[in-house]
């Protein structure tokens, strides 16, 4: 069972942005801000998904490799846990971005 940083009743709508995205635990349960996003084709297998993907940017290639590691979350969450997100969710699909101090720049 996750412990997640934020509880339910914490979290604010900071967006209309509607849909899910997937991130890391390294954000939602060991605080850690998002370092590293990016916007993929949804996938087919979750109704509403957006694309996007949120990790903090520090996890190892044994981490990725776990699905365990990760959930399934709406936009606005994500964004109560870092809010400098909202700056880069117009990102277009196969943009990826990484922080650079409190904003984002696109990763090419």
């Amino acid at each position: 069972m996750k412990t997640f940083r934020l509880s339910s009743n914490e979290i604010k709508i900071l967006t209309d942005m509607k849909g899910g995205c997937i991130a890391s635990d390294r954000i939602t349960v060991d605080g850690q801000k998002v370092g590293y996003a990016y916007r993929e084709d949804p996938d087919k297998n979750f109704s509403n998904d957006s694309g996007w993907r949120f990790l903090a940017g520090d996890e190892s290639e044994e981490y990725l490799n776990s699905p365990n590691n990760f959930d399934v979350f709406e936009i606005s969450t994500i964004c109560n846990y870092d809010p400098n997100i909202l700056d880069i969710l117009d990102g277009k699909i196969g943009e990826s971005y990484i922080r650079d101090s409190n904003t984002f720049k696109l990763d090419f």
